[in-house]
C-alpha cells in the first residue's frame, strides 16, 4: 500500500511539473474528462474552418460494464466513445446503462493563436468546452477498437468481445439515448469469419474498401465491402433506423446483413494482436502477435505467410504500423519495452533479417518514472513595453520503461512517429536523429514527450489535416478510480522546426524586444 501511494505521489509530482510547462511546450492544448475508460482514439477531418478555429470530429466508444471504450479516426471529426455522466454515477452503474459510440465535434485552435495562459488553465475533472457531442450509437458490447474507412469517412468498423467485425454508417445511424433498457443499435454490416473472439487487431485499407482483422483463433481475416460501400455511403437510412428503408438488402430486416471473408490467413501460433495494410496495396498486409512474430502477407500468392520473422521481439508483440510515406518501413512495439523499425527489403523468406533501429527507454522498474533533463533552450522570460515576451526554455524530459503501447507514423514526415505506453507517456521520435546527438541521456531518436496523462495511454492518433495535432486517451481507472482522459494537443513548433530556423526567429524576437525596451 505504501509502495502504491509513493508511486501515486511521484506521478502527481511529475504531472504538476508538466502542467507548469504547458505554456512553453504546447501551441494548443485541451483536456476532456471521460467518465468511463477508453481503449482507443481517432480523429476525422472536417471541412468547417474559422479564422482562428478548425473543426475536428471525434468518435469514441464507451464501455459501462467495467471494460474500455474506443476513439478512432474519421475525416475531421474525433471518434471517441464515452457517456457524459457524473463520476458518482459511474461508481454505481456497473452495466446499468448501455455501451455507446459517441460522435463529437471538437474545435481546434489554429497554430500560433492560443494564449499561453489560456491553454494552461483547465480543470482535470471537467469536460472541455471545445468538445461537443454530435450523435450517440448504442453499441452491442464493449468497444475495443474503432477504425475508419479512408474512402468514405462516414463508414467505421468496430471490434468488441466477439468473433465479428461491426460496420457502421455513422451518418445514417439514428441518434440514440443511452438509458437503462435501451435496445442496441444495429450495425449496417457484420463481417464474419473468425472462429474465436477478435478483440483488438483491426485495420481498414487506404487503397481499397478492404477490412483486416486478427483474433484469438490465431488467424488474419480479410474482407471487401466493395459491394456495399455505395449503398452505405449514399443512403440516408440505416438498418438501425426504425421505420425507414434499409440501405442494404437483407433476407431478414431485423438482422444486419453479413459478409463472408475474401481470405483467412494462417501462420501465427498465438493470438494476433495487431494488423496493418500496406498503404499502397490492398493485397499486402502485416500482422503481429503474442508469438513474438512479425508476418508479411500477400493475398495474391495464397494464405501462407510471404515473410515470417520468428523472433521480432523478446516478448509479445502488441502493435504494428506501416509507414504511409515510405512503404519500405514498418514499426513494431512489444512487451519487451522496445519499438523496432524494420526495412522489408532486408527481410528474407526464411525470416532472416534484423531491425534497422531499436528505440528503447532506460532500464528501470515498471511504471517507475525518472526525470532526465536535456538542454533544448535556456529559460528566459522577458517582457517589453509593447507587451511582447521572449520565451526560450529548458525542458525537463521524463521517460520510463515501456510496457504495452501503441504507436503510429506521422502523416506529415516519413521519419517521425509516436508511441504511447503503460508508463503514461506519449513519445514522439525521429529516426533520422538517431546517432546525431552524442553523450545524451535521452533515448536515441526521442525529441518530445507528452506527460499530460496520469495513467496508461491506451491510444492516440495524428491529425492528418493538421499533422502536429494529436488526440490521445488514457485509462485512468487505476489512478483516480474514474474513467479516462481525452487530450487534444499540438506541441510548439519551436521544438520540431529546424534549429537554425528557430534560432533565427528567436534572435529576431530578441532584437524586437530590445527595440521596445524603454530608453534611459
Amino acid at each position: 500500500m505504501k509502495e502504491r501511494s509513493g508511486s501515486r505521489a511521484a506521478v502527481d509530482e511529475r504531472y504538476a511539473q508538466w502542467k507548469s510547462l504547458i505554456p512553453v511546450l504546447y501551441d494548443w492544448f485541451a483536456n476532456h474528462n471521460l467518465v468511463w475508460p477508453s481503449l482507443s482514439c481517432r480523429k476525422m477531418p472536417c471541412s468547417l474552418h474559422h479564422v482562428t478555429l478548425q473543426l475536428m470530429m471525434l468518435i469514441s466508444g464507451c464501455l459501462l460494464t467495467g471494460g474500455g471504450h474506443s476513439l478512432r479516426k474519421l475525416p475531421t471529426r474525433i471518434v471517441s466513445a464515452c457517456t457524459y455522466l457524473n463520476r458518482q454515477v459511474h461508481l454505481q452503474t456497473d452495466g446499468s446503462v448501455p455501451n455507446t459510440l459517441v460522435i463529437a465535434n471538437c474545435e481546434v485552435v489554429k497554430p500560433r493563436v492560443a494564449a499561453a495562459e489560456h491553454i494552461s488553465q483547465f480543470n482535470e475533472e471537467a469536460r472541455s468546452p471545445f468538445v461537443k457531442k454530435y450523435k450517440t450509437i448504442v453499441h452491442p458490447g464493449e468497444v475495443n477498437r474503432i477504425r475508419e474507412l479512408p474512402q468514405n469517412s462516414k463508414i467505421i468498423a468496430t471490434h468488441t468481445d466477439s468473433p465479428d467485425v461491426l460496420i457502421w454508417d455513422v451518418e445514417a445511424q439514428p441518434n440514440r439515448h443511452a438509458v437503462l433498457g435501451a435496445s442496441e443499435s444495429r450495425p449496417d454490416l457484420i463481417l464474419t469469419g473468425h472462429k474465436e473472439n477478435a478483440e483488438f487487431a483491426l485495420a481498414m485499407c487506404p487503397a481499397e474498401p478492404y477490412v483486416l482483422s486478427g483474433g484469438k483463433d490465431k488467424s488474419v481475416v480479410l474482407w471487401s465491402i466493395q459491394d456495399h460501400i455505395s449503398a452505405l455511403g449514399d443512403s440516408s437510412s440505416s438498418p438501425g433506423a426504425s421505420g425507414s428503408k434499409q440501405s442494404i438488402k437483407t433476407a431478414n430486416e431485423k438482422e444486419s446483413p453479413k459478409v463472408d471473408p475474401r481470405g483467412i490467413f494462417h501462420g501465427h501460433d498465438s493470438t494476433v494482436e495487431d494488423v496493418q495494410f500496406c498503404p499502397s496495396s490492398a493485397q499486402e498486409f502485416c500482422s503481429v502477435g503474442d508469438d513474438a512474430c512479425l508476418i508479411l502477407w500477400d493475398a495474391r500468392t495464397g494464405t501462407a505467410p510471404a515473410v515470417k520473422v520468428e523472433k521480432a521481439h523478446s516478448g509479445d508483440v502488441h502493435c504494428v504500423d506501416w509507414n504511409p510515406l515510405d512503404v519500405n518501413y514498418i514499426l513494431t512495439g512489444s512487451a519487451d519495452n522496445s519499438v523496432r523499425m524494420w526495412d522489408r527489403r532486408n527481410l528474407g523468406s526464411g525470416g532472416a533479417g534484423s531491425p534497422i533501429h531499436k528505440f528503447e527507454g532506460h532500464k528501470a522498474a515498471v511504471l517507475c518514472v525518472q526525470a532526465c533533463q536535456d538542454n533544448i533552450f535556456a529559460v528566459i522570460f522577458s517582457l517589453c513595453g509593447c507587451g511582447c515576451f521572449l520565451c526560450c526554455f529548458f525542458i525537463p524530459l521524463f521517460f520510463a520503461i515501456i510496457l504495452s503501447f501503441g504507436f503510429q507514423w506521422s502523416p506529415d514526415r516519413a521519419s517521425v512517429f509516436g508511441s504511447s505506453a503503460e508508463d503514461g507517456f506519449l513519445n514522439v521520435w525521429d529516426h533520422e536523429k538517431v546517432g546525431k546527438k552524442k553523450n545524451s541521456n535521452v533515448p536515441a531518436g526521442l525529441f518530445f514527450q507528452h506527460a499530460g496523462h496520469r495513467d496508461k495511454i491506451v491510444d492516440f492518433h495524428w491529425n492528418s489535416s493538421d499533422p502536429w495535432t494529436i488526440v490521445s486517451v488514457s485509462d485512468d481507472g487505476e489512478s483516480t478510480g474514474g474513467g479516462g482522459t481525452l487530450q487534444i494537443w499540438r506541441m510548439s513548433d519551436l521544438i520540431y522546426r529546424p534549429e537554425d530556423e528557430v534560432l533565427a526567429e528567436l534572435e529576431n524576437f530578441k532584437a524586437h524586444l530590445a527595440s521596445c525596451a524603454p530608453k534611459n
